[in-house]
């Protein structure tokens, strides 16, 4: 989870990319950014947000908004790019939201239940 600053302009978007780009160019990354203080969000902290989420789907990973502030909301909303990403009431949610994924996954890969499996006529 990272938080990101207050003013979201063309200064702070580049300090805070320049910050999290270990995470965002990892091996799928999961990412959770939290903008509960956000109090100014431009074009260029739009643009960086975009950025940010294609780096991550280039590597297979996930990023997740959590907590945005009024001010955030609405400018993801006017630019609808709210649609791009899944948004979360809190932190704890987003972050939960990675690990509840994965169990469904495995449960899914055999095609069969073991009885069943073991049920199956064998070809001769």
């Amino acid at each position: 989870m990272k938080r990101m600053p207050e003013r979201v302009n063309r200064h702070e978007a580049q300090r805070f990319f320049a910050d999290v780009q270990p995470f965002v160019t990892s091996d799928r990354p999961q990412l959770v950014f939290d903008l509960s203080q956000v109090k100014q969000l431009d074009a260029a902290g739009v643009e960086m947000l975009l950025r940010c989420v294609a780096e991550v789907m280039k590597r297979d990973g996930d990023l997740k908004l959590a907590s945005p502030s009024r001010q955030a909301s609405m400018v993801l909303e006017l630019t609808r790019t709210d649609r791009l990403f899944e948004i979360y009431a809190n932190s704890t949610e987003a972050a939960r939201s990675f690990s509840g994924f994965l169990p469904n996954a495995m449960q899914s890969i055999s095609p069969y239940p073991k009885r069943a499996a073991e049920e199956l006529p064998m070809a001769a």
